[in-house]
């Protein structure tokens, strides 16, 4: 973690030691935000920037992940890819957390969709009926298909309750 900061070099160790940030740089111009991104970038890592102002629009673009604080200046939350409402930290951590949660039930999704569709579109061809005898009804695939749709957009649903963890709240 580290501090990039256009604020004076007192005011940005008091606040740097106040959240247990190490690494603060102050004294920094726009410019330099972008280039300090950059370099950390070709540094193969990945760099989320949180920002509020003008000065950090640069940057926020640049950035891997940008975060933006909600009341900051209107050009840091277009250059975002992430406002925070609340103007708290912890929820760019529940954002993150979200869309874990989303890409799970996404893959859950699928691989129902996959299942559904392995075993009926084989049985619906009649793939099966000179060995088995089984044909399934037209009737009887449309419900499948019915019956898949349903179960994803209820299994997408369970989002609905998702709550940050513990930790954060």
């Amino acid at each position: 973690v580290v501090m990039l900061t256009g604020d004076r070099k007192e005011t940005a160790q008091t606040v740097g030691e106040a959240v247990g940030i190490d690494t603060i740089i102050a004294g920094v111009k726009p410019d330099e935000k972008a280039a300090y991104i950059r370099e950390l970038q070709d540094k193969n890592e990945v760099v989320a920037m949180v920002g509020d102002g003008i000065n950090d629009a640069a940057a926020l673009t640049l950035s891997d992940v940008g975060l933006a604080m909600g009341a900051g200046s209107q050009i840091a939350l277009e250059s975002a890819d992430i406002v925070l409402v609340r103007n708290d930290l912890a929820d760019a951590v529940a954002a993150l957390d979200l869309g874990r949660a989303t890409m799970t039930r996404i893959r859950t999704n699928l691989g129902w969709a996959f299942a559904y569709n392995l075993i009926g579109i084989p049985l619906a061809m009649g793939l099966l009926f000179p060995w088995t005898g089984w044909l399934l009804p037209p009737a009887f695939a449309a419900a499948a298909m019915s019956l898949s749709s349903v179960s994803v957009v209820c299994n997408s649903l369970v989002l609905r309750w998702w709550q940050p963890s513990s930790v954060l709240r």
